[in-house]
């Protein structure tokens, strides 16, 4: 995603190896921006194909950017110049339809596609659809794909606070290792800040500051295993209805407070 001058500070996005619970994290920093009042208008991206964030967040979404994707690709396979062009220019009106927007905020769900083959010239126009749409929201929190496959493809380009989350162990710990070094020394990105958020943590708060420390990279928060999170996951219930003092909650609460609201409205 391309930003203009001032719209990668308004870009948060969080990301992490597979099962760390970075949907879970998202979805709570999501209702806290929401309810602060201090985000402004909110854009929520589901850039993960499995689509947990609407789920986790207790909302649905009819139409996907991957069944967007599928309708252009369908429509240049037919090799008709004028149809093709025709659906291109229609290429906003489609991510409008994918939108669904409630009172809180806006999700947008980048979902799966059938479709196999390379199709780069597709992806750049939704690259520069989802821009064009960013532009209308003062705050855009982006739930990232498993692993490292869109740092690597610059599905996002430029960033104002990379959230990078690991659970306590060392594989998390070594993504969190090679995501860094993608941002810092690849620069596979243009990225203002980026820290780590340990999630699920028990009693090894003092081992894993140590990990964050050999790796480089700044603890914004340590979120504690919550049987009232793990409960929700388990029964299908939205992240929405955890109590106000669920200790989850309250940690994400703090991180949003330090790392996204008040960096975001300084």
């Amino acid at each position: 995603m391309s930003a203009e001058a001032g719209t990668a500070r308004k870009l948060i996005a969080v990301c992490g190896k597979g099962g760390v619970g970075k949907t879970v994290l998202t979805a709570m920093l999501a209702n806290i921006l929401a309810q602060s009042g201090r985000a402004g208008r909110l854009l929520l991206i589901d850039a993960d194909p499995a689509m947990g964030l609407p789920a986790t967040l207790g909302v649905r979404v009819k139409r996907t950017m991957g069944q967007v994707r599928e309708d252009i690709i369908r429509t240049a396979r037919r090799s008709d110049p004028e149809k093709t062009a025709s659906l291109v220019n229609t290429l906003d009106y489609m991510v409008l339809e994918a939108l669904m927007e409630s009172q809180n905020y806006a999700v947008l769900a980048m979902g799966r596609t059938e479709t196999l083959g390379c199709y780069c010239p597709v992806n750049d126009l939704l690259r520069a659809a989802i821009a064009s749409l960013s532009g209308s929201f003062d705050t855009i929190l982006i739930d990232g794909e498993a692993g490292l496959e869109q740092l690597n493809r610059q599905v996002i380009r430029d960033i104002g606070l990379l959230i990078i989350v690991s659970d306590a162990t060392s594989r998390g710990i070594e993504t969190a290792r090679i995501v860094k070094s993608l941002v810092t020394d690849e620069k596979v990105i243009n990225c203002e800040r980026l820290g780590l958020v340990y999630n699920r943590v028990q009693d090894n708060r003092k081992l894993l500051e140590d990990s964050a420390r050999v790796v480089g990279l700044e603890v914004m928060g340590y979120v504690p295993l919550d049987s009232n999170i793990a409960h929700r996951d388990l029964m299908g219930q939205p992240i929405t209805t955890l109590p106000a003092d669920s200790p989850g909650l309250q940690a994400a609460r703090q991180i949003a407070e330090r790392f996204i609201l008040r960096w975001h409205t300084g």
